[in-house]
C-alpha cells in the first residue's frame, strides 16, 4: 500500500497528455531501481539475515512503487497511436536509465559507513 499511494501521488504531480513522453511512470521506475539496489546491498550486506524483511521492503513496498506493467501499456500505446520513436526512447531510457542507477544505488549503500560494531 506504501509504494502504490507514492506512485499514484507522482502520478498525480506530473500528469501525461497522449502520445508524450510519460514522465510520470519514468521517473517512478528509475527512482525505485536507485532505492531497490540501495536498499538491498543495506539489508544483505550490513544487516544479520531476516525472513520477512527483503520481500517486505523489496517486492512489498518498492514492487507497488515501481510498475512494469505500467511501461509496457504505455509503450504498446504509445506505438499504437503512431508514437513509436517516443515509445522506442521511453522503453530504452527507462532499462538503461534503471539499470544504471540500480547500480548507482548499490555503490552509495557501499559507501555508506558500518554500523557500530560491524566489521564486515
Amino acid at each position: 500500500m506504501l509504494g502504490a499511494a507514492a506512485r499514484f501521488t507522482v502520478a498525480e504531480a506530473l500528469p501525461v497528455e497522449a502520445g508524450r513522453f510519460p514522465w510520470a511512470t519514468f521517473w517512478t521506475n528509475v527512482v525505485g531501481s536507485f532505492a531497490l539496489g540501495f536498499v538491498l546491498v543495506l539489508l544483505i550486506e550490513r544487516f544479520p539475515p531476516t525472513r520477512l524483511v527483503r520481500p517486505f521492503v523489496a517486492s512489498g513496498i518498492l514492487g507497488a512503487f515501481t510498475t512494469m506493467s505500467t511501461l509496457s501499456v504505455e509503450t504498446a500505446l504509445l506505438a499504437k497511436d503512431g508514437h513509436v520513436l517516443t515509445a522506442v526512447t521511453y522503453s530504452v531510457a527507462t532499462l538503461a536509465s534503471g539499470l544504471l542507477l540500480a547500480s548507482v544505488g548499490m555503490a552509495t549503500a557501499r559507501l555508506t559507513p558500518p554500523r557500530r560494531g560491524d566489521d564486515r
